[in-house]
């Protein structure tokens, strides 16, 4: 498998079996979602009997209902089913073996239990009764995105293939999700950023790395410590491989051109040509791409961004929406670690959009001190890219007045695992975790001294997301995150703080004990 000439995969075997739930892994870039798209469009042999569900895409906006959008989907299905069994029983009779599992599969699909269903699906996802009757057209690309999740949950396919199913969840959601896919009897393939929903749902992990797929036994922790293991031995493997190349080339060049000594000199550049079509050891370090640390900044005596008596409203017709925040009272210093929690639409990204002064407070005030620097990364972050420029161009097009030399680009857009031909193909042709990557480059250009980061994660590999968060931690500045990754939010908060009910206030715990919390309720 190849892209833009770049070989991604090479003479690998997949293999995927009913009753276990892999996690599909690997670093941004290594063609992970491409993987899930070519067997999702069968471009890979699989059975023409097994069905298929990829979730890639947000359900079409429509005047139909969120509920009305995923028992459609299913009634689809059925039908489809319908017309093949239709087509059996016409050309070969009732004895075909193929309609036993039409039949078992029209079973499962009982559409005397659609509704009630899809409406458990919805509501464990986050749709409340009015919001599951509102039309897909009025709905947020998130919350469609949910949509599609809910077919492909109802749906129950032979292959369900789920790409980062927990982007647009809040931690409830992704709680419930962990739990709900844990108990997959089928074949789940599933590519995630969260290390803790890994953990959770997985019983196996292929590893895409060096080209080709490795395979694991067990959760994503047990995953870790078998890798760790190998890289151990890997390590002292291409040590070795490296001081024995060294050896043998300083013998050659000792050499020379003398006549006597030509006969040895070729023998060992035989032993070198067959160590290297052999194929040689690799780095286990070559594929970590990303560590970066944020810049100096100046730190500000507070107040630096205190809430006065904050409240917010939507100004609409429709009365569903109303007053969002009421009578806030907090502030956010350059020594804070909050990380914000709390259910999709309570506020939490427009708490940030009042931090930034993107939109302004119905009533209270928001002050800021008047040499706070906000570097700000949110879901939208990547659109400010232009997909057509290559990020050498777009860097030194965008910050022309910063007058970098070329090789200080390449330099600069190197620390964040952006580096050789990657500088410049055209953006359009990267991953959604380099353009991730481009993002953060950029926040570091303005030397922030306040870090608002609204679901980073998103995107990102896990070594990148560790890299974040030793970024964070070493940061001088304040931090507020935004996050559904448990694993996150607990390696650098120092403080809780939940949004609902219109109210933010601290929770008194960890993050973990907030996610035995949420697992309670959802049970519950």
């Amino acid at each position: 498998m190849s892209v833009n000439g770049n070989e991604l995969i090479k003479d690998c075997v997949m293999e995927l079996n009913v009753g276990r739930r892999y996690g599909l892994l690997g670093p941004n870039g290594c063609g992970k979602s491409m993987l899930l798209e070519a067997i999702a469009k069968r471009e890979l042999e699989v059975p023409a009997h097994v069905d298929i569900y990829h979730l890639r895409e947000e359900a079409e906006p429509s005047e139909r209902s969120a509920l009305e959008a995923v028992v459609d989907h299913i009634r689809e299905e059925v039908s489809r089913l319908q017309a093949i069994e239709s087509e059996i029983l016409t050309t070969n009779g009732p004895g075909d073996e193929r309609l036993q599992g039409i039949y078992e599969r029209l079973e499962e699909l009982d559409p005397v239990k659609f509704e009630t269903t899809a409406a458990e699906l919805l509501h464990n996802l986050g749709f409340d009764k009015v919001m599951m009757n509102r039309e897909t057209k009025a709905l947020s690309g998130g919350w469609r995105m949910r949509v599609s999740l809910a077919r492909a949950l109802l749906a129950s396919p032979a292959l369900l293939l789920l790409d980062e199913p927990t982007n647009h969840l809040d931690l409830s959601a992704c709680v419930w999700l962990e739990d709900h896919l844990s108990k997959y009897k089928k074949c789940l393939v599933v590519i995630s950023h969260s290390q803790d929903f890994l953990n959770g749902v997985c019983s196996h992990v292929i590893r895409v790395t060096n080209k080709t797929l490795k395979y694991y036994t067990g959760d994503f922790d047990t995953f870790r410590a078998t890798l760790a293991a190998e890289e151990v031995i890997q390590q002292k493997q291409y040590e070795k491989e490296q001081a024995d190349i060294k050896h043998l080339k300083e013998f050659i060049a000792s050499c020379g051109t003398y006549a006597d000594k030509m006969k040895q000199a070729n023998s060992k550049q035989k032993i070198l040509d067959k160590m290297e079509a052999a194929g040689l050891t690799p780095s286990p370090t070559a594929e970590r791409t990303f560590e970066f640390t944020f810049p100096d900044c100046a730190k500000l005596a507070p107040p630096v961004l205190p809430f006065k008596n904050v409240s917010f409203r939507y100004h609409t017709a429709d009365p569903s929406l109303g007053m969002l925040l009421e009578n806030l009272e907090f502030g956010v210093d350059c020594d804070s670690r909050i990380a914000l929690v709390g259910p999709n639409g309570a506020g939490k990204s427009t708490i940030l959009k009042l931090m930034t002064g993107d939109i302004e407070a119905s009533e209270g005030e928001v002050a800021r001190h008047h040499h706070l620097s906000i570097g700000r990364y949110h879901q939208h972050s990547v659109d400010v890219l232009d997909p057509r420029a290559s990020p050498l161009d777009f860097f030194s097009g965008t910050y022309y007045d910063m007058r970098k030399p070329t090789d200080e680009w390449r330099s600069y857009l190197g620390k964040f695992g952006i580096s050789g031909r990657l500088q410049t193909n055209p953006i359009a042709a990267l991953s959604d975790g380099q353009k991730s990557r481009l993002v953060f480059a950029m926040i570091c250009l303005g030397n922030p001294n306040m870090l608002l980061l609204d679901e980073p994660t998103n995107h990102l590999d896990h070594d990148c997301i560790d890299s974040l968060a030793d970024a964070i931690n070493k940061y001088k500045g304040g931090l507020v995150l935004v996050s559904h990754d448990f694993r996150l939010i607990d390696k650098v908060a120092k403080e809780i703080w939940v949004c609902e009910n219109k109210k933010v206030s601290v929770w008194k715990d960890s993050i973990r004990s907030y996610k035995k919390t949420l697992e309670k309720a959802s049970i519950k």
